[in-house]
């Protein structure tokens, strides 16, 4: 393996991961210290869950994919992860529908499955 910087492309997958488990830290503290609803707290925690879980994965993941396919799948798995964690934010902090939610929770199921899939295939 060749670790020389300049030979590397920047990872946007690795940026928007490390991003989602950075604003899952201030989703948690929200939800801990200015959420007064109960709901609210309880939407707003697991979306912190599953962005940080999803945000940690993708960056840790997305330097050393090079398939299309594994990038595919960690491209689901950023998608899946604004989708399922944003609709619970926006109904907690915006009384918006959560209606995505669930289209988020099957992307990610689809990312994880094609991620298995990859990696079989390696």
């Amino acid at each position: 393996m060749n670790y020389d910087r300049r030979q590397r492309k920047p990872s946007l997958l690795a940026l928007s991961g490390a991003l989602l488990a950075a604003a899952s830290v201030g989703l948690s503290a929200y939800a801990s210290h200015g959420a007064a609803d109960s709901q609210a707290q309880s939407n707003l925690q697991t979306a912190a869950l599953f962005a940080f879980g999803h945000g940690l994965a993708l960056a840790a993941l997305a330097a050393g994919t090079a398939r299309r396919m594994g990038k595919g799948a960690l491209s689901l798995l950023l998608l899946g992860t604004v989708l399922f964690s944003g609709s619970l934010v926006g109904g907690a902090l915006w009384g918006v529908s959560t209606r995505l939610a669930p289209a988020g929770g099957v992307t990610l199921m689809l990312g994880w499955v094609l991620w298995a899939v990859d990696a079989v295939r390696r």
